[in-house]
């Protein structure tokens, strides 16, 4: 499972399943949908064509979504070299409380983290 510093599963990002989608025209309609989907919950101005290639913002791969790269929380954990927000000594700030408002699951799963018992859930890791 793909978890970005914030918590979101990029597994499920439509972005991300958008990336790795054979089908062109499949794509395409995906990155139509995206764009709305960033208007209806995030009032983000995106256009079917802003929708680029993702894949994770801890991928490292340089295929970044421009919204992920313009992230303050990624930018943070980036800056603190910091694995998952889970690990900062800041934990949880304001930006973060702000995310889990709109996804208390990505806050579940860095709770997890941070307690240990979702160490599964990061690759090459183990509760040892």
């Amino acid at each position: 499972m793909m978890i970005a510093y914030c918590g979101l599963t990029c597994d499920n990002c439509p972005v991300h399943l958008a990336t790795i989608e054979p089908d062109e025209l499949r794509q395409q309609t995906m990155r139509v949908t995206i764009a709305e989907q960033c208007a209806n919950y995030y009032g983000l101005n995106y256009q079917p064509e802003d929708i680029n290639d993702c894949d994770g913002c801890r991928s490292g791969t340089g295929r970044l979504f421009s919204g992920c790269a313009k992230c303050e929380i990624r930018k943070c954990a980036i800056f603190k070299k910091s694995e998952y927000c889970a690990f900062c000594e800041d934990y949880a700030c304001d930006k973060l409380k702000e995310h889990f408002a709109l996804d208390p699951d990505a806050q579940t799963r860095l709770e997890e983290i941070r307690n240990g018992a979702g160490l599964s859930l990061i690759p090459n890791r183990s509760k040892n």
